[in-house]
C-alpha cells in the first residue's frame, strides 16, 4: 500500500527506481509529492528535478539524464511520465523507446539518482520482459481504487497527519456524504482538521455541519425522500439544486442511474450474489453497493420499477418537446405524494 512506501521515503529509505502505475492518479500523485518533499530541498528543484513524457521523449533520453550528476545537491530526481510501452495499448506517440538501455540501468542504476517511471494505465503487459524486469528490481505501488478498510485507513493516517484525531462514526458519515473519491475526501479533511485544531477532535456533528454534499450525495437524498413519500423535502432538495444551477437533465439522469443501481443491488442480493461480486458486475466501488444494499432493504422492487419508468417517460418527453424540463421532474414528485 502506498502508505508503507510513504513512511520509508520519510525515513530517507530511498530505492534506486521506483515503478508507479494504476488508474488512482490522486495516489500516484501523492507519492510523487511525498518523494520530491523528502528528497530535494526548495532550492534544488530546477536543478535536479527532471520531468520527461514518454510520449514525447525516448527513454534513453531520460536515462541519460539520469546518469548526469546532481548540481547543488546530492541527489537528482527523475520522472518517466506515461510509460506506454509497458502495455498492451497502441498509442499514437511515434517515439521510438530503446528500453534495453532502461533494462541496462536497472542492473546498474545510478547511486545519486531517483528514477520514478508512472505507468497511469489500469493493466501493464505481463507478457514483456520489461515489464517483468521492473517489477522484480523497483519499488512498485500498484494505484488502485483503494477498498472501503483501505480509505478508512488512509482516513485515519491523514487526519493523523493533521495532528488531529477522527471518531469512527465520523468517517461512516464523512464517506457515506462524500464518497469514495480520495482528492474529494482530502479537501474535507483538510478543512475539518483547521475547524477542529483546538479540540484535536473530528465528531460526526462537525462533518455535518462542514462536509459539503456532492450532487451525487444530495440526488440519494432526494430519492431516498421520494421514495419515504415524503415529497415536501424532496421538492425542497429539488428547488435547491436548481437554484444551484444544476442542469434538470443531469438532476433526472443521475436519479434514473441511482434507482438502477438500488434495483440492480436489490435483484442481484435476491438472487444470492455478495457485495464484492456485486459490485464487480456493475462495475462501481465496493463502498457504493454497501450503502445501496442497506438502502434498498426499505422499499420494494416494484417501487423502485415505478420510478424507473416515470423517469424514463419524463426524458422521453422533454426530449421530444412534450414537456418543459423542469416541470416534468416536479410532476413526478407531485405524483408521488
Amino acid at each position: 500500500m502506498a502508505f508503507e512506501m510513504w513512511k520509508k521515503i520519510e525515513r530517507k529509505e530511498f530505492a534506486p527506481v521506483y515503478l508507479f502505475f494504476g488508474t488512482e492518479s490522486f495516489l500516484i500523485n501523492e507519492t510523487k509529492q511525498v518523494l520530491i518533499q523528502n528528497l530535494l530541498a526548495e532550492d534544488e528543484l530546477d536543478f535536479n528535478l527532471s520531468v520527461f513524457d514518454m510520449e514525447e521523449t525516448p527513454v534513453e533520453a531520460a536515462l541519460e539524464d539520469a546518469e548526469t550528476l546532481p548540481f547543488m545537491g546530492e541527489r537528482r530526481l527523475v520522472f518517466l511520465q506515461n510509460a506506454y510501452f509497458l502495455t498492451a495499448e497502441k498509442n499514437k506517440s511515434k517515439v521510438e523507446h530503446n528500453v534495453s538501455k532502461l533494462e541496462s540501468y536497472l542492473n546498474d542504476p545510478a547511486p545519486y539518482s531517483i528514477v520514478v517511471i508512472v505507468a497511469p494505465y489500469e493493466k501493464l503487459d505481463e507478457r514483456k520482459k520489461m515489464t517483468k524486469e521492473l517489477k522484480r528490481k523497483a519499488s512498485v505501488l500498484e494505484a488502485k481504487k483503494l477498498s472501503e478498510q483501505e480509505i478508512r485507513i488512509w482516513i485515519r493516517e491523514r487526519t493523523a497527519a493533521a495532528d488531529v484525531q477522527i471518531e469512527e462514526p465520523a468517517i461512516d458519515l464523512l464517506m457515506e456524504i462524500s464518497g469514495t473519491n480520495l482528492m474529494m475526501l482530502a479537501n474535507e479533511i483538510e478543512k475539518l482538521a483547521l475547524y477542529s485544531h483546538d479540540t484535536r477532535l473530528i465528531t460526526p456533528e462537525t462533518v455535518e455541519m462542514l462536509t459539503a454534499k456532492s450532487f451525487e450525495q444530495n440526488i440519494f437524498t432526494l430519492i431516498e425522500r421520494v421514495l419515504q413519500r415524503n415529497i415536501q423535502e424532496a421538492l425542497s432538495i429539488y428547488y435547491e439544486l436548481l437554484r444551484q444551477n444544476e442542469e434538470p437533465i443531469k438532476i433526472l439522469s443521475v436519479m434514473a442511474g441511482q434507482i438502477r443501481l438500488l434495483y440492480q443491488v436489490k435483484e442481484l442480493t435476491r438472487q444470492g450474489y455478495g457485495q464484492q461480486k456485486i459490485a464487480s458486475v456493475l462495475k462501481v466501488h465496493p463502498y457504493r453497493v454497501k450503502l445501496a444494499t442497506e438502502k434498498t432493504r426499505r422499499f420494494s422492487e416494484r417501487e423502485l420499477m415505478v420510478l424507473i419508468h416515470q423517469l424514463a417517460e419524463a426524458d422521453y418527453k422533454i426530449k421530444t418537446g412534450q414537456a418543459d424540463k423542469k416541470l416534468a421532474i416536479e410532476l413526478i414528485l407531485l405524483k408521488l405524494s
